[in-house]
C-alpha cells in the first residue's frame, strides 16, 4: 500500500485493523465473521484507480456513496441505499399522497419493471400493466440505472410531462407513452354493492390506516343490508405495510396465525396472529389476485387460503416474500435492507413463487354468443300471464354488466351466489333432519 495516498492508506489500514480485531476476537482467520483482507485491499486499489484516473474528477465522499449503492443493488431488487430524497419518498408513498405517475416498480434482470399501476393514476389511465418494462425515461436509457434514481426521475411537479419507452412481454416492438404527472392520492379502500346482498371491497395499497378503513367499509355495507357474500379485490395491489396486512386478515379470521417471518438478525423471527372473533361473521368470501398482487396482498391471500376462510381466484400473484427493514445510519441517510422472509400459516414461502389461486381465471374480454334470436313462452300470442307477477319488466342485474367489463369479478360473484345457495340448502336439510317441517 506504499503507493496509495494518505486517505486511502488510512482507509485500508482501518479496514485491516477492524478485520484483525475480528480475527483475534474469534481466534482464527477462518472463523466466521472475519473480514476478507485481500478483498478490502482490492477495494482500496480500485477506489484509488477511479479516483485518480477517471475522466471526470469525483469527490471522495460521492465515490464512496456509489460503492455503497452498488453493494446494496447487487444483493436483491429491494435492498437500497436511501439518501434524504429517497427516504422522504418512501415516507410519502405510505402516507397517502405524492406527485408523480402512480407506478409501483421493481428491478428485474437489471431493468425497472412495473409491479402494478395505482388505481386512478396517470399510469393506470394510460393502460400500463404489471410486467411492463421501462426502457427509457425521456431520452435516458434505464438499463443500468438504479431503482431509486429511476423513481426520482419519474416523480415531478403536477402538470409536467414525461415520455416513457415501454417493452411489453408478448409484443415485438417497444412503444412510447407520454404521461402527465399528477398528485397521486392513494385511496386505500373503497366499497360498493355488486348486487343486493353481495358486497365488494377494493384495497389499492396497504397503508397505516388500511385495517381501520376496511373495518369501516365492512360496517358500512352491513349497515345498509344483510351481507350474503363479499369479494375482497387485491388485484394490482403492490403491498405496503406488513402490520396493515395483518389487521385486514384479522377482520376475516377467528384467531390463528396470519404470517411469520424468519431471518438472521435479532428480532427477525416474528409471528403475527389474528385475534379471536371474526368481524365479518364468516360471510362467504372471495379474494381476487393477479400478477400485480404483491407483498402484503400475498400475506392476506395466503393466510385466508391456508385457513380455508376464503376462495382465492384469479391468476398467480407476484411472489415478493421478503421483508425490508429501514436502518438509519445518519439523520439524512438510511439503508433499506432485506432482513427476513415471510411464510404463510402452513409454512409456504411466497418468495419468487407467489400465491396460486384456488380457481384460475384469466382476465379476458367475454361476449355473449347467440346464433339466432331466442323465442320464449312470453313471445307467443295469447300466452298466459305469470300468476304471481305484476307485469313489470325486470332490469338487468349488475352481473350482466360485469360479464363483459370484468370477467374475473363476474366469476367471483357467480361463485358467491353458488356458495350462498349451497349454504341455504344445507340449512334446510339440517332443519328437516331435526324434525322441522
Amino acid at each position: 500500500m506504499r503507493f496509495l495516498p494518505p486517505l486511502l492508506r488510512n482507509l485500508a489500514a482501518c479496514m485491516a485493523l477492524f478485520a484483525l480485531g475480528s480475527v483475534q476476537a474469534q481466534g482464527s482467520v477462518e472463523q466466521k465473521g472475519a473480514l476478507p483482507l485481500d478483498e478490502l485491499r482490492t477495494f482500496a486499489d480500485v477506489f484509488h484507480q477511479i479516483r485518480t484516473g477517471y475522466v471526470d474528477e469525483i469527490d471522495d465522499s460521492q465515490l464512496l456513496e456509489y460503492a455503497i449503492q452498488g453493494m446494496l443493488m447487487s444483493l436483491d431488487p429491494h435492498s437500497a441505499y436511501l439518501t434524504d430524497d429517497a427516504f422522504r419518498n418512501l415516507r410519502t408513498s405510505t402516507s397517502g399522497e405524492f406527485s408523480g405517475l402512480g407506478l409501483e416498480v421493481g428491478m428485474q434482470d437489471g431493468y425497472v419493471t412495473i409491479v402494478s399501476p395505482i388505481d386512478g393514476s396517470p399510469a393506470a389511465e394510460a393502460g400500463l400493466q404489471s410486467g411492463d418494462v421501462i426502457l427509457k425515461l425521456g431520452k435516458l436509457t434505464v438499463k443500468g440505472m438504479g431503482l431509486g434514481e429511476a423513481v426520482e426521475k419519474m416523480r415531478g411537479p403536477k402538470g409536467s410531462e414525461i415520455t416513457m419507452t415501454i417493452g411489453r412481454p408478448g409484443e415485438s416492438q417497444p412503444f412510447d407513452v407520454t404521461l402527465v404527472r399528477d398528485v397521486i392520492r392513494l385511496a386505500s379502500v373503497r366499497q360498493r354493492w355488486l348486487e343486493p346482498g353481495y358486497g365488494y371491497i377494493r384495497i389499492a395499497q396497504f397503508q397505516n390506516s388500511t385495517g381501520a378503513d376496511v373495518s369501516s367499509a365492512l360496517e358500512a355495507l352491513r349497515a345498509e343490508q344483510k351481507l350474503k357474500g363479499l369479494v375482497l379485490d387485491l388485484r394490482n395491489n403492490p403491498g405496503g405495510i406488513l402490520r396493515a396486512s395483518v389487521d385486514v386478515a384479522n377482520l376475516f379470521m377467528d384467531g390463528g396465525n396470519v404470517v411469520y417471518t424468519e431471518g438472521r438478525v435479532e428480532n427477525a423471527d416474528m409471528r403475527y396472529d389474528a385475534e379471536p372473533g371474526d368481524a365479518s361473521d364468516g360471510v362467504p368470501l372471495i379474494v381476487l389476485i393477479n400478477s400485480g398482487s404483491a407483498s402484503a396482498s400475498e400475506i392476506v391471500a395466503g393466510a385466508l387460503q391456508d385457513h380455508g376462510r376464503a376462495v382465492v381466484m384469479g391468476t398467480p400473484s407476484f411472489g415478493k416474500g421478503s421483508v425490508q427493514t429501514i436502518l438509519p445510519i445518519s439523520e439524512t441517510r438510511a439503508v433499506k435492507l432485506t432482513t427476513a422472509l415471510y411464510f404463510t400459516p402452513n409454512g409456504r414461502s411466497i418468495q419468487a413463487e407467489g400465491i396460486n389461486p384456488d380457481i384460475l381465471v384469466e382476465r379476458a374480454t367475454v361476449t355473449a354468443f347467440q346464433n339466432r334470436p331466442q323465442i320464449t313462452e312470453a313471445d307467443l300470442t295469447r300466452h298466459l300471464d305469470n300468476a304471481g307477477g305484476n307485469g313489470e319488466t325486470k332490469t338487468r342485474p349488475v352481473a350482466s354488466k360485469l360479464f363483459s367489463s370484468d370477467n374475473q369479478l363476474y366469476e367471483a360473484l357467480t361463485l358467491l351466489k353458488g356458495l350462498n345457495v349451497l349454504g341455504m340448502r344445507e340449512q334446510t336439510t339440517k332443519a328437516r333432519a331435526g324434525g322441522e317441517p
